[in-house]
Parts: structure tokens; sequence; C-alpha cells
């Protein structure tokens, strides 16, 4: 578990030193009900990150919380044994968001851009990335989304610039559910 932590606060680090830098616009949700996005989410496929090499069957529950949003989240990472492994941390709204720009913190003071790009009418998947674009996670309430879903999805998060082909499935065979 030490090892996912420390993962978590090297990709902050560079999170953070990525927002010094200048990228092309990007288009987030608009007007997301905090009230309805909080809940578990399943990882559909992502980017990969150094601090999630082994993982699968992961999740993220978001709890809402005075002033913040509660983040924890879970994988088994096959790499430590099949081992579950949680991170925790919290989530704070950009001030200019209309609640689809968060940045989220697992280790005081670096702090990362976790912006809401895409949103089913129901909440029932997003697309979270950074304006860098070199961050994208495909998220769904379900452990899996229909292919027709997915795939207007890629359509969309290909249109605002995410390198798409980077993009991998997430293992939900398994439950984090210990």
């Amino acid at each position: 578990m030490q090892k996912y932590n420390t993962l978590f606060i090297i990709i902050l680090m560079l999170a953070f030193s990525a927002c010094q830098k200048e990228y092309a616009k990007l288009e987030t949700a608009q007007n997301v009900n905090l009230n309805k996005y909080v809940g578990k989410w399943y990882e559909i496929a992502s980017i990969p990150q150094r601090f999630q090499k082994g993982c699968t069957c992961t999740t993220a529950e978001y709890i809402k919380k005075d002033g913040y949003i509660e983040v924890i989240n879970k994988c088994i990472n096959e790499d430590e044994n099949g081992e579950l492994e949680t991170a925790k941390g919290k989530a704070f709204l950009a001030s200019d968001s209309s609640n689809s720009k968060l940045q989220v913190q697992f280790f005081w003071p670096f702090k990362g851009d976790y912006w809401i790009v895409e949103l089913g009418d129901n909440y029932e998947y997003a697309a979270v990335g950074a304006p860098s674009r070199e961050y994208l996670w495909i998220l769904s309430r379900k452990p899996s989304l229909e292919k027709a879903t997915y795939d207007v999805l890629l359509g969309k998060l290909a249109n605002k610039g995410f390198p798409i082909t980077e993009l991998q499935k997430t293992d939900q065979s398994c439950s984090t559910d210990k």
C-alpha cells in the first residue's frame, strides 16, 4: 500500500507542475449536480498511470462532506499478490467550474486536476481528465459500459484532443468490496 500512496504523490506532483503550462481549452460537463455525482464508480478504461500499475477492478467512491468531497480509490493490485489497495483523498471545487472542475488531493500540499469532461444525462457514465490530456478515466456506475455508449464517448473524447488510442480497458471481473 505504501508503494501505491507514494506513486499517487508522484503523479500529483506531476499534475501540479502541469497546471503551470498553457493547454488548448478543454470543455467540461455543464452544471454537474454533485448530489447525483457522488457514490461508487467503476473504472472502465484509463490512460495507464504509474500509480495504478498492476491495478484491476478499480473503483472510486465519492462522498460529499462539508466543504469537500471524500475520495476513496480502490483496486486489486495483481503486482502485489492480488492485495486490495486503497487511497483516500479529498476533492475541492474550483471556483469557475459549474461543479465540473475539481482539484483532488491525496497528499498535502499537492493537488491535481480532476475535470469532468463528459457526463451521461442520467449520471450513468463519466469521463474525467485534465487540461494536459495526459490523464483520462472512463467511469461507469456499473462494472461494464455498453459498447455503443463507449464508442460514442470515445468519439467525443477524441474531438476534445484526448489520445484515445492510449486507453486501456480495466478488468472488472473481481471485486474491491472487501
